[in-house]
Parts: structure tokens; C-alpha cells; sequence
């Protein structure tokens, strides 16, 4: 049942995931990388150099290892997608900087993943571990699951704009669902295991998300100047995504232990991120009393 539901089912809902995210993106969002060059900069900097090396950092100040490890550094490769364009709504945050950011980094990220993920093995791996990431194969599948169904979606946006945007507001939530089943999923496949690496990796996971969404938040204001472009990045930083991290630890890696890192993150981001978009709303209105 479990090999079953990470090896069909949950490539089967990346693909429908990701072809809600290319429902969204029309050509301009890709025109805005050159219309705003400084904003996207510093928000794809902080996903891809920044989110990395602090879980490297976090990895070592935490002392995980073995597959534990692997796990959370696979996650940080994994920038967020439709779910982190929905709380840049939510939070009056930048929005075309959001979608911007979604739609050239996820064709960035299948070539970047398999070698990262694959030094984090070597790297961090157990000896008397046998975990093998092919780096050729593992880009295919990636390219399969995300790229080409952006694709796709982008295909159906621009012959049926209606069906499309009608469509666009079931993606985050058919994401969070399908999340949420693999994580009890795993839970379950874990048994006895599950409380003793839970509570292992969960200071790193709290430590990496608390740490990257601050840094990513003062990044912006000190950078960029710009309030609504810090919250999206902020948002950027702090909201993984999650499923695509698990494709890789549980269908591709095909381990329970790598995953807990991606599952407990893919809890609490949702946590912070609410939090953070209460309290810049909070702050809003505040404002617009005094």
C-alpha cells in the first residue's frame, strides 16, 4: 500500500499539482524577471544559496545525521510553489514577484536537485547505508513530473483562459490534501520509529524555518526597500514544497526516515506562515487607524 502510494499516486498528484501551477502562468510572469531584475535576484538568491547553506548550518548546530539529514537538506532544495503564491495574496505581499519566482525556478530546480541531493548522500550518509540517487534518471523524472506539466498547464491557460483561471483556486488546496495524506502515510509506515526521529529532527525544522523566513524578511527591506516585495520573500523562503521533497526521499530514495524532516516541515510552514500573514495584516490596519 505504502510503495504503492509513492511510487503511482504521489507522481501522479505532482503532475496534477504542477499543471495548476502552469494553469496560473501566462508569458508576461516571465517578463517581469527583467522588468523587476533586483527583486527577483534577491528572492531566488535566498531560495537557492540561502536556504541551503543555513540547513547545512543547521544540519551541523543540530547534530542530525544519516537519512534524518539527507531529508532536511533535500527539502531546502525544493522552493515553494502554488501554495506560497496563494499566502503572497493573503499577506499583501507581491504577488507578480511570487508567480515570477514560481515559474523560473521551477524550471531551474530539476537540474539543481539531483546533483545537491546527491552530495548530501555522500556527504551525510551512514556508512552501511546503501542509498543511490541516479542523477540522469532522477533529472527525467523530474523533468516529467514538474517542467513539462508547467507546460502543459501553460498550454491550457493560453486556448481556455476561463477553464484555467476557474481551475487555479482548487490547486492549493488538492496540494495541502494531498500532502496531508502522504505525511499520515508515512507516519503510519514508520511505526515505533516515528516519536524518536520526530523528535530528533524537529528543533532543525523549526530552527531552518524561523531562521530563513527572518533573514529572508530583512533581506528584502535592507535590499530592496519595499514592504509587499520583503513579504514575498519572506513567504518564498519559508514555504517549501513539500511534496515535491517527498517524491524524491519516499518514491525515488524510497526512505520513511529521510521524509520525516519534509513532513514535519510541511506542518509548521503552515503555522508560520499564517502567523507572519496575521501579523503584517495586523500591522496594516494599525497603520491605516493611526
Amino acid at each position: 500500500m505504502f510503495q504503492t502510494l509513492t511510487q503511482v499516486a504521489l507522481p501522479i498528484a505532482i503532475i496534477l499539482i504542477m499543471t495548476g501551477v502552469g494553469l496560473s502562468l501566462v508569458p508576461t510572469d516571465f517578463k517581469r524577471v527583467f522588468q523587476q531584475p533586483k527583486a527577483f535576484l534577491v528572492g531566488a538568491t535566498c531560495q537557492m544559496l540561502l536556504l541551503p547553506l543555513i540547513a547545512i548550518a543547521v544540519i551541523a548546530l543540530t547534530g542530525l545525521e544519516g537519512e534524518l539529514a539527507i531529508g532536511l537538506f533535500i527539502l531546502s532544495l525544493c522552493p515553494g510553489g502554488a501554495t506560497s503564491n496563494l499566502y503572497s495574496y493573503l499577506a499583501k505581499a507581491d504577488v507578480s514577484l511570487s508567480v515570477s519566482l514560481t515559474s523560473v525556478i521551477g524550471f531551474i530546480t530539476p537540474f539543481t536537485i539531483p546533483l545537491l541531493a546527491a552530495w548530501a548522500i555522500n556527504f551525510y550518509g551512514i556508512e552501511g547505508e546503501q542509498f543511490e540517487l541516479p542523477i540522469i534518471s532522477t533529472w527525467i523524472k523530474l523533468m516529467a513530473v514538474t517542467v513539462i506539466p508547467v507546460l502543459i498547464g501553460m498550454g491550457i491557460r493560453a486556448k481556455w483562459s476561463n477553464l484555467a483561471k476557474r481551475s487555479e483556486t482548487y490547486v492549493s488546496g488538492f496540494s495541502m490534501a494531498v500532502l496531508a495524506f502522504i505525511i499520515i502515510s508515512i507516519c503510519i509506515n514508520l511505526g515505533e520509529k516515528l516519536i524518536d526521529f520526530a523528535i530528533a529532527t524537529g528543533p532543525a525544522v523549526i530552527i531552518l524555518n524561523l531562521t530563513t523566513m527572518t533573514l529572508g524578511y530583512f533581506a528584502g527591506r535592507f535590499l530592496l526597500h519595499q514592504e509587499a516585495q520583503s513579504r514575498t520573500i519572506t513567504i518564498e523562503v519559508g514555504l517549501q514544497n513539500g511534496t515535491l521533497a517527498l517524491l524524491i526521499t519516499s518514491g525515488i530514495l524510497e526512505s520513511s526516515a529521510m521524509s520525516i524532516a519534509p513532513s514535519i516541515y510541511s506542518v509548521f510552514m503552515f503555522m508560520t506562515a499564517s502567523l507572519f500573514t496575521y501579523c503584517v495584516l495586523r500591522k496594516d490596519n494599525l497603520v491605516k487607524k493611526s
